[in-house]
């Protein structure tokens, strides 16, 4: 099989093109850098929110993988729909033109919005996104799901909960390194859901090979509930540290948070609710859907993102 995947030097891209490439597949991989992969695989590069790739590139290409995207940075409303929304239907566009079996859309949980609540959340629970990454990814589904639902390329849309693996950033990233600087241990207040890097490259390449005509949109967890408590636990255990006490108040934990978030940038979710609120999503669409099961859990891979981040200065 072919296939192109924009994003290749990413956090997920840059693993996929690699299992890829081991099951003997030939990838074409796009990148804003034109950097070379670990084992390798050159990037072509080019900036998809000012130009698309050349009709030519299309050549015998299967599947496309579109995960380029602006995440975990602090961009213009403008940016985000430029990248997320605005060159994800272009790029569809041009792979149904060029007879491209498969198009799959790496979104996110955070197209669905705010949970109102404390359950777990399916596809169709949705409310209205607040932030501009939200936004872009959610309006990028929807244009998707208005222009191929009938069509007979097949659209596959992953709305992945928090991604863990050794190289992960933000907010997993940073609890890694408070452990290592000896943050008090947390209090057990909400729960995460989230799914492991491993597993989400197997359910990409998974959906790729056997999706069906239309559009189809899927919830990506490892079905596990994670409170920051656990998290933190699970990580000083593979730093080799025992349980730390939990001195520090809930006023205390406010008041900290506060601290971060102030003077911020750009608004957005508080610390506080990133650490102790309850965002929870189901996989049961997609256990029933296809033959993908989550075999990864936190526990297994929190020695490796010690590792990981002891190496980040």
């Amino acid at each position: 099989m072919k296939s192109l995947v924009s994003g290749a030097t990413g956090f997920i891209g840059r693993h996929l093109c690699q299992q890829l490439r081991r099951r003997g597949d030939a990838v074409i991989a796009l990148s804003r850098s034109g950097a070379v992969l670990a084992d390798g695989t050159p990037t072509l590069a080019l900036d998809l929110a000012g130009e698309m790739p050349a009709r030519a590139l299309f050549e015998g290409v299967e599947v496309v993988y579109h995960l380029a995207g602006i995440a975990h940075q602090k961009a213009r409303a403008e940016a985000y729909r430029a990248l997320n929304e605005l060159a994800t239907l272009q790029l569809a566009r041009q792979s149904a033109a060029a007879g491209v079996k498969c198009f799959v859309f790496l979104s996110s949980v955070k197209a669905m919005g705010p949970a109102a609540g404390d359950r777990e959340r399916t596809e169709s629970d949705c409310t209205a996104p607040t932030d501009p990454y939200g936004w872009s990814k959610w309006s990028a589904e929807n244009a998707l799901l208005a222009e191929f639902a009938h069509s007979s390329m097949a659209v596959v849309i992953l709305r992945p909960a928090l991604v863990y693996g050794p190289a992960v950033k933000g907010n997993l990233a940073l609890l890694a390194r408070a452990v290592r600087f000896g943050l008090p241990r947390p209090p057990p207040w909400g729960a995460r859901s989230m799914v492991a890097l491993p597993d989400l490259v197997d359910l990409l390449c998974l959906v790729a090979a056997r999706a069906t005509s239309g559009v189809q949109t899927w919830i990506v967890t490892d079905g596990e509930h994670y409170t920051t408590r656990f998290i933190y636990d699970q990580l000083r255990l593979a730093a080799g540290k025992g349980t730390a006490p939990g001195w520090l108040p809930r006023w205390g934990w406010r008041l900290a948070a506060a601290l971060l978030d102030h003077g911020r940038a750009a608004p957005g979710e508080s610390t506080f609710d990133k650490l102790f609120g309850t965002e929870l999503y189901s996989n049961r669409a997609v256990l029933a859907a296809t033959d993908w099961r989550p075999r990864t859990r936190l526990q297994d891979v929190a020695t490796e993102l010690m590792v990981a981040q002891a190496g980040v200065r």
